[in-house]
């Protein structure tokens, strides 16, 4: 699979501290390797096409799978992403 960026993922990306980009960078590489990795604890949010990467135990990342792309949506804070459902 090919990873686009939204210019919302890419502004948040932008804004992390570098080790949580490092350790985004990683999930997300386990994420095209291995979808089925057990750290990535990926869940599809309620009622949405939209999925759930754990990057840390504060911090997720919000994708979409259209075609041949995973589109990154977001990546923040838990709390934060918890409205990306509600959209």
């Amino acid at each position: 699979m090919k990873i686009r960026r939204s210019a919302s993922f890419f502004k948040d990306y932008k804004n992390l501290p570098a080790q949580i980009q490092i350790r985004a960078d990683k999930q997300l590489l386990s994420l095209v390797e291995n979808p089925k990795h057990p750290s990535l604890r990926i869940k599809k949010l309620r009622g949405t096409d939209i999925f759930e990467i754990r990057v840390t135990q504060g911090y997720r990342l919000t994708f979409k799978i259209e075609k041949e792309f995973l589109i990154l949506r977001r990546i923040g804070t838990h709390d934060l992403l918890k409205q990306e459902g509600r959209r």
